[in-house]
């Protein structure tokens, strides 16, 4: 998992991946709409492909783990690791 800081407003994503899914039919390729885009907003096309592609997860356009439901499993899984540490502490006292 890296630990990146965000450089760009939810906002300036959700607009990039719409000027794809929007442009995408003026380019040769999705590819191609993608480094054109990530051009114009100062990303690399990789980090805009990858928007593009939790955007159509999140919408389900294509298979995988929704956004919302990685956020939930997540904070279950952390949850789950601190009632396991609490559970060990009781046990030893």
């Amino acid at each position: 998992m890296s630990k990146t800081t965000n450089k760009f407003a939810p906002e300036v994503r959700a607009r990039a991946v719409r000027m794809v899914q929007d442009h995408e039919a003026e380019h040769s390729s999705r590819w191609a709409a993608i480094v054109s885009i990530s051009e114009k907003i100062g990303c690399v096309p990789q980090t805009l492909f990858e928007w593009v592609k939790k955007a159509e997860v999140d919408s389900g356009k294509r298979a995988g783990v929704p956004t919302e439901m990685a956020d939930r499993l997540k904070a279950l899984e952390r949850e789950n690791r601190e009632l396991r540490q609490a559970n060990e502490i009781l046990r030893k006292a």
